[in-house]
């Protein structure tokens, strides 16, 4: 249907549908909700207190042990939009051997996590960094390639605990494969009455999947006892 223009033209529009333009007429209080919520930028100062956590690890490396402690501030504490977010980090030792590198590399996390956004990403950067005079085994098989990746492994387990990590897991299939590979395994074990304190057996191999010292030779193939990783599939 054609509409005569008897007036000079002075704006133009899209024409919206009534739902668009119902929820425009809200956008203005939703604005408003928004940005009472705090977010986690450079612009936020320090709290007076913050909540922590200290995670010590204990390496063959060294005599002493690292105290990794994590600090965290909530934002919007109350709220729905109630959020925990790591704010800054500490290492403390005995050993003063690494002092200086050590006070560089928290200063920078530090950094990352007053920057705000998605910082994991900085658990796998950690874990990558390879000792040249060659890694360790960690308690429970894990194997470790340097202390710089054991710290990313603090920091991921800190990550996980307030949320911004998800442990995944194993799938059904993955679980119930584990749990037939691990009761078989047993069977033989007391068969052989060679029982191991550890919780996987003394002869494993490392996993390429997971890093830890739970793989075995069962039915012609390597096969995880952690993960359930199977060179046959």
């Amino acid at each position: 249907m054609a509409i005569k223009i008897g007036k000079k033209i002075v704006d133009y529009g899209i024409a919206k549908p009534e739902e668009e333009m119902e929820a425009a007429a809200v956008v203005p209080e939703q604005k408003e909700e928004v940005s009472k919520v705090v977010h986690l930028t450079e612009k936020l100062e320090r709290p007076e207190m913050l909540i922590g956590s200290t995670y010590k690890i204990k390496t063959p490396l060294s005599e002493h042990a690292l105290y990794v402690t994590i600090n965290d501030v909530i934002l919007n504490q109350g709220t729905e939009h109630e959020i925990r977010r790591p704010f800054e980090i500490f290492i403390n030792s005995k050993n003063m051997d690494h002092f200086q590198w050590i006070v560089a590399l928290t200063r920078i996390i530090s950094a990352v996590f007053r920057k705000g956004g998605d910082v994991t990403f900085l658990v796998e950067e950690l874990r990558s960094v390879f000792d040249p005079r060659g890694g360790y085994f960690k308690k429970g098989g894990k194997y470790m390639p340097s202390l710089v990746a054991e710290i990313g492994d603090a920091i991921e387990c800190h990550l996980r605990m307030i949320g911004m990590l998800k442990d995944d897991g194993l799938d059904e299939h993955q679980a119930k494969l584990v749990k037939e590979k691990r009761a078989q395994y047993e069977s033989m074990a007391d068969k052989s009455e060679d029982k191991s304190d550890s919780e996987f057996p003394d002869g494993a191999q490392l996993c390429t999947k997971c890093n830890t010292k739970a793989s075995i030779m069962m039915d012609g193939c390597m096969t995880c006892l952690n993960c359930g990783d199977s060179k046959c599939g």
